[in-house]
């Protein structure tokens, strides 16, 4: 499954970013921090590179609506505050999974769009339960 932007040129760029990983995902990894380094300079780019070496993608990305939705998600009285938006199409992370960029959520940001520099923080977490 490649989350890459379709209409992104590819780059040359290598960008290393430090990776931390909770749940599921520090279990698979046998880490919970690592560096990474990649060809290109986004959050899609990377993703693809991270996958084709550590697996994961099953874990982390939701190939449909039923399974980025859990069905015991508690009812909220109202409009939640802040903003909430969903992922596009092609974009969505499991239930209880959970991309982050420096703390952010991807969907805050551009998505898998969202552009990185070395030493930026990317957070894999599931099931959601910290914020890196």
């Amino acid at each position: 499954m490649s989350v890459q932007q379709s209409d992104h040129t590819e780059s040359a760029t290598q960008t290393t970013v430090e990776v931390g990983a909770t749940g599921h995902v520090r279990r698979e990894l046998g880490t919970h921090d690592m560096e990474f380094t990649f060809e290109g300079d986004t959050l899609g780019e990377f993703l693809d590179a991270f996958f084709e070496e550590y697996g994961l993608a099953e874990m982390l990305l939701a190939e449909s609506e039923e399974e980025e939705t859990a069905a015991t998600w508690a009812n909220y009285p109202g409009d939640p505050p802040g903003r909430w938006e969903r992922n596009p199409e092609g974009e969505r992370t499991r239930a209880y999974a959970r991309v982050l960029v420096n703390g952010r959520f991807n969907e805050l940001l551009d998505g898998f769009a969202t552009e990185l520099e070395d030493g930026d923080r990317v957070a894999l977490t599931y099931p959601f339960s910290y914020c890196f």
